[in-house]
């Protein structure tokens, strides 16, 4: 357990839960306690692991790999479907014993979140008695342990639960000189923004280390990332400095979801279907939250790392897997890929409430090749597949070779 007990000013926690998915699933089966366990696609199936156990990390499986793939590293792993359901349920859990210390909680997923614990401080000796506190708590009435950081600010906490998983606390320093000297052994790829491409890029200029990076001018910098204002933002962040506040009033804008296969993907139909799943994920996020888009896109990264993004606009707001299905297909198929594909994604954006005032309302022209039953039918469709997902995982039901409409 990583601890450093500063000054009691620090008052950003990441409460980051361990191995989350998987987690659950040892609670409910403890048969699975020590194994190596996957909870994603079948190896015999199409499709990736969603998260997996420590004990399946060590065969060198991680999120977004292939199924196949994790099987052959390990065919003796136990492999269990996801229960989205049961995931959000727990999380809930987890999201009350945040709200037992402050209303200030801005949720990252179903099991990560950020907290301002400023005004519990008037209760609590200092942020670290929280932490420990909160920790307790989860385990204590969930059954599960997290991984918290405590900081002055949201980026350091985020660094900082995930240096001591699992079941960690870490605590990072609170002067300026003391968090530069905290970041400054770390890889540079635990700062936001510097993925795999950055971060090859930058180790071919022999820059390694935060702290590497903590001694170039801004000059330097906006040299290595091709701008004034990334610049500055990676001179604030090296420096530990983050000014955003814990947002509990936010708002879902976009959403979107993408696989990254773990060796270069050549064979299109595999991509195609990956696409499909996404885009059935992302349109049961919609319907969940309430929301139809009024934009919808495709994201294509290939071996080479050039990236495309392509979108379009359906004719009218949309949130039923049919519509969005076809616009998805439509744009993949305009691609014509041929060359092996990295990374393929889908998502959604210009969303709208339904009969709210922000939904434009469109005239059909054609109303009698559009019945309002047919998508009223659609509608409940979706519902139903979104149930038995939700109760059974996403396995329960898979959509075939599907083509759109021409």
């Amino acid at each position: 357990m990583g601890m450093n007990t500063g000054s009691t000013d620090r008052t950003i926690l990441h409460v980051d839960m361990d191995a989350f998915y998987a987690a659950v699933e040892v609670l409910d089966h403890p048969e699975y306690r020590g194994k190596p366990l996957v909870v994603g696609s079948p190896p015999d199936r199409r499709g990736v692991v969603s998260t997996c156990s420590y004990e399946a990390r060590r065969y060198g499986i991680h999120s977004a790999m292939p199924s196949r793939t994790a099987g052959k590293l390990c065919p003796h792993a136990v492999f269990v479907t996801p229960r989205m359901g049961r995931y959000e349920a727990v999380s809930a859990q987890i999201m009350v014993i945040f709200e037992e210390f402050t209303p200030l909680v801005e949720p990252l997923s179903l099991d990560e979140a950020f907290l301002d614990v400023r005004g519990a401080l008037r209760l609590w000796p200092d942020a670290i008695a929280i932490a420990r506190e909160i920790k307790q708590r989860i385990r204590t009435r969930v059954g599960l342990t997290a991984s918290v950081g405590v900081a002055t600010n949201k980026f350091l906490a985020k660094v900082a639960s995930d240096l001591n998983k699992p079941d960690g606390l870490t605590v990072v320093p609170v002067s300026e000189p003391e968090r530069m000297a905290f970041l400054a052994p770390l890889p540079v790829r635990r700062i936001w923004g510097v993925g795999k491409v950055s971060e090859a890029q930058l180790a071919r200029e022999g820059l390694h280390t935060i702290g590497q990076l903590q001694q170039l001018s801004l000059v330097e910098l906006d040299h290595l990332f091709g701008g004034r204002a990334a610049a500055g933002a990676m001179w604030a962040l090296v420096r530990g400095r983050d000014d955003r506040p814990v947002a509990t009033g936010w708002e879902e804008k976009s959403i979107s979801n993408e696989t990254t296969f773990d060796e270069d993907c050549g064979d299109m139909d595999v991509v195609r279907q990956t696409l499909l799943e996404l885009t059935e994920q992302v349109g049961a996020r919609l319907r969940q939250i309430g929301k139809r888009a009024r934009t919808v896109q495709i994201k294509v990264r290939l071996g080479d790392f050039s990236t495309r993004i392509r979108q379009c606009s359906p004719a009218r707001p949309c949130d039923n897997d049919r519509d969005l299905l076809e616009s998805a297909l439509m744009l993949f198929e305009r691609e014509g890929l041929s060359r092996p594909v990295r990374l393929i994604g889908f998502g959604v954006s210009g969303l709208v409430t339904p009969g709210g005032g922000d939904e434009p309302v469109q005239t059909v022209l054609f109303p009698e090749l559009e019945p309002e039953q047919e998508v009223g039918r659609n509608r409940r469709l979706d519902h139903a597949v979104d149930t038995l997902r939700k109760t059974f995982g996403h396995e329960a039901i898979k959509r075939g070779n599907w083509k759109a409409e021409t």
